[in-house]
């Protein structure tokens, strides 16, 4: 696993189990407490959550959001000092999770003022890897629209929605086949979860 530099977005649309579970993971990938992976110290994890996402954590997990994760660093929404808010320091991938439909308006035409919007300014304008775990059912032709313009711009449109073929048995394992799948894209590889093809 090389160095990389990934932000996690956390938006406001349902579905906190996967920002909450990307977070998780590579805090111990950093850390080399997941089973099979070495530490990688070199790993660079950053977050933001908008105030929605906040509210949305503690309705559906049951608890607040945490202020720290350790192996992480959280970045207030207002806070432009962050690294990634230059295209001087970009990310390598950014990932938002989960990207309610007025995440992904703004990421297709380009809007946004608070920091997880400029992350994915950013991505963009780099040529980084922007990743949009989209929430929303059913999808109407406006937010169909926008998805076929921000991948236009070069964002990758990950919905999140798990696959059963790895034959599941459990919530978190179903969480899994979305969450390394947007962590594939982003340059880190974890061996959680059976491919297609393979025996885990």
């Amino acid at each position: 696993m090389s160095a990389r530099r990934i932000v996690i977005a956390i938006g406001g649309a349902s579905g906190a189990v996967y920002p909450r579970r990307l977070l998780t993971l590579l805090a111990a990938a950093r850390g080399g407490t997941l089973p099979g992976v070495a530490a990688n110290p070199e790993l660079d994890v950053h977050w933001v959550a908008t105030a929605n996402a906040e509210l949305v954590w503690q309705q559906e997990l049951g608890e607040p959001m945490p202020t720290t994760i350790v192996g992480t660093r959280r970045w207030d929404s207002r806070d432009f000092s962050a690294p990634f808010a230059s295209g001087s320091s970009p990310p390598d991938a950014v990932i938002v999770a989960p990207c309610s439909m007025s995440s992904l308006a703004r990421v297709a035409h380009g809007g946004g003022g608070d920091l997880g919007s400029r992350a994915c300014e950013v991505a963009l304008k780099e040529r980084r890897t922007l990743i949009l775990m989209v929430r929303e059912t059913p999808l109407s032709l406006v937010h169909l629209r926008n998805m076929v313009a921000a991948t236009e711009a070069g964002a990758i449109v990950l919905p999140a929605i798990p696959s059963f073929y790895g034959n599941a048995t459990s919530l978190e394992a179903a969480i899994d086949t979305v969450v390394v799948r947007a962590l594939d894209r982003a340059g880190v590889s974890l061996p959680l979860l059976r491919r297609w093809g393979e025996q885990l």
